[in-house]
């Protein structure tokens, strides 16, 4: 069992975040704070497993909170969680010493996924924010070329189109839209070409996407 706080200034985002955890058969909800100073505090008391830190607190903001909370308690993950997905705000995160970020839009499946990945030592950011930040801090984009890469030879055309769309930030429901199939299909598919590409995640599978010019720092074809 997965032991969570639940950290954010709005009750009625809390009571939601509570009943979606507390449904879950892996995870549980262990307390809520409302506040920076707050969170620090239940972190000592409760021990949870993971903090899912909202950013923007009225006390001390999530960043500060984070920085202190991994700080004074290492075994304690922090997974950012934010309306405001700047870059700025997902580099601060990672730099006060949170293992992911994910904004607030993300459909609950990837939230659940999120704290799990994080619960394992993993790090995690959503597709649509690792593009941006591989753009910009890691290296310019280099040279695209028209053809399909050799580093993506392994994948089928469909496979090549659902890491595009992976790569763009869709989900695998929305995946399964743009391309007419079922989710379950969706998955599968997903699964072999981690398997293909030698990736855990999606995160990896970005970084992949990116490498190989499939897709630019704006989300975009090449």
């Amino acid at each position: 069992m997965i032991r969570v706080l639940l950290v954010d200034d709005h009750a009625v985002v809390r009571v939601g975040l509570r009943l979606l955890l507390d449904t879950t058969p892996d995870l549980t909800t262990v307390g809520e704070a409302a506040g920076g100073h707050d969170a620090v505090r239940l972190s000592h008391d409760l021990r949870p497993d993971v903090v899912l830190m909202d950013l923007h607190l009225p006390d001390l903001d999530g960043v500060a909170a984070t920085e202190r909370i991994v700080c004074e308690l290492p075994q304690v993950r922090v997974l950012a969680l934010s309306t405001f997905d700047l870059e700025e705000h997902v580099v601060a995160a990672l730099r006060a010493g949170a293992y992911g970020f994910v904004p607030k839009d993300v459909s609950p499946e990837e939230l659940i996924e999120g704290i799990r990945i994080v619960h394992r030592g993993e790090a995690t950011v959503a597709p649509r924010l690792l593009l941006g930040l591989i753009g910009t801090f890691v290296r310019p984009a280099r040279p695209r070329t028209v053809v399909t890469p050799d580093e993506l030879s392994v994948l089928s055309e469909r496979e090549v189109q659902v890491l595009e769309l992976i790569a763009r930030g869709l989900s695998n429901a929305q995946i399964a839209e743009e391309v007419k199939l079922s989710v379950s299909t969706v998955k599968n598919r997903v699964s072999d070409l981690f398997a293909k590409l030698g990736v855990r995640d999606r995160a990896q599978a970005v970084i992949v996407a990116y490498e190989a010019g499939l897709v630019t720092p704006g989300g975009g074809r090449p």
